[in-house]
């Protein structure tokens, strides 16, 4: 299986890139962090620092996921990355998979027509800023290989989403069971 990669910027909401690190990891698939700047220590909204894997100069691979944690000003900072932008448009091109939370689906997503005509979330009051998109008021949206999430408490369900996706339904439930998180009446599907 190809590698997924989630990129950190200065400003990320922690717990939407960690929490989604963790879960991926637990299905074992292979999850990259790339810091988008030229250094791996990366401080997130709250002020905790980590320490990305690579950084996105050093090159990105072909992916199974390309993973956007929202936050502010995280998800400023990812818009404003050329090369990062270049990769998500290839991505989509190629109907790769692309997962955006919080913040990212709006200005990240959006303005590159990823989601255009798509289902999807945001955070909620961000929805003006995705205006060629079909928002829903959910917690996490798939759209054939797009998955969005609405925000931190979503973070749990939207990585579950991936690994249903990437695994099975079967694996997500499982890993979602051993944390005490699944409910099995969450539809990972729209």
């Amino acid at each position: 299986m190809k590698a997924s990669y989630l990129f950190l910027a200065n400003g990320f909401e922690e717990i939407e890139a960690l929490g989604t690190v963790d879960v991926l990891r637990r299905a074992n698939m292979e999850l990259i962090t790339v810091s988008i700047s030229d250094s791996k220590e990366v401080t997130g909204a709250h002020g905790v620092t980590v320490k990305a894997d690579r950084l996105i100069s050093e090159g990105i691979g072909d992916a199974e996921w390309l993973i956007l944690p929202g936050g502010m000003p995280g998800a400023s900072n990812l818009a404003a990355s050329e090369p990062l932008r270049k990769l998500l448009l290839e991505q989509n091109a190629k109907e790769g998979n692309i997962a955006a939370i919080c913040a990212s689906p709006a200005i990240v997503l959006a303005p590159l027509g990823i989601i255009d005509g798509r289902d999807a979330t945001c955070y909620p009051g961000m929805e003006q800023m995705c205006p060629k998109a079909v928002m829903h008021d959910a917690p996490v949206v798939v759209s054939d290989h797009i998955v969005t999430g609405a925000g931190p408490a979503a973070t749990i369900r939207f990585a579950l989403a991936m690994v249903a996706i990437s695994r099975n339904d079967q694996t997500a439930k499982s890993i979602g069971e051993g944390m005490l998180l699944y409910d099995k009446d969450i539809d990972f599907y729209f």
